[in-house]
């Protein structure tokens, strides 16, 4: 990820939590607003994204981010089933696990897609938290009906070897052990490449429009295999 890694660690920090700061309110009244509109749309079965800034289009156009254009994806291809965007900038796994039983009684979605966990290394938070959190996330989805697909992200390198390999754990540990499909890295291609700058915003934590149809490939092949065993 060296598009963040020319950042100091304190400066990443305080970056990332005044950005998310600045868009919370906001992607929450969107998130809010939208949600039921699209719950009323449509009986077709729903995929719910639980996420964070990366998910909810955070200094992207309505309509520009991954998760629009997987909606626009599933319709091409004729899939029947629909998506709903419940990500909210700056939400961390203690967030996603505070209000995943009210999202799952809502939508009651057939496949559950969780995007969250990067936020918690950015705020220093406990590894076993942000393990316990997402494993609560994905149990609650299951129990309820749903498929579960994780997705794994990564921190720079600035952070430790060890540090980051113990982050990127959390994300294939509860995947083996709660039975969920698993993306290893959701910013492949985006945050790994040898300029990653282009294809990040300005504050160079975001990926741009231009990331946004990759980080909709690494999710829709395995989202795909899933809808299939239905």
């Amino acid at each position: 990820m060296e598009g963040l890694l020319k950042l100091k660690r304190r400066d990443f920090n305080a970056l990332v939590c005044s950005a998310c700061a600045l868009a919370a309110a906001g992607s929450l009244s969107h998130a809010l607003a939208q949600a039921p509109a699209q719950a009323a749309s449509s009986n077709l079965p729903v995929v719910l994204v639980v996420g964070d800034s990366l998910s909810a289009e955070y200094g992207l156009k309505r309509g520009t981010g991954w998760v629009a254009l997987l909606s626009e994806t599933m319709a091409k291809e004729k899939v029947k089933a629909r998506v709903v965007n419940a990500s909210i900038s700056g939400d961390t796994t203690s967030g996603g696990r505070s209000r995943i039983a009210a999202l799952l009684k809502q939508h009651k979605p057939k496949w559950v897609v969780i995007e969250l966990g990067g936020n918690d290394a950015l705020r220093g938070l406990p590894l076993n938290m942000t393990r316990e959190n997402l494993a609560t996330m994905a149990r609650l989805s299951r129990e309820a009906g749903a498929q579960v697909l994780l997705l794994g992200m990564e921190m720079p390198p600035n952070y430790g070897a060890k540090y980051a390999q113990e982050f990127r754990e959390v994300f294939t540990t509860v995947a083996k052990a709660e039975k969920t499909a698993l993306v290893p890295f959701f910013l492949k291609d985006v945050a790994d490449t040898k300029d990653p700058t282009a294809l990040f915003q300005n504050d160079r934590i975001h990926p741009n429009e231009s990331a946004q149809p990759t980080m909709r490939d690494n999710v829709w092949p395995e989202l795909r295999k899933l809808i299939a065993r239905r």
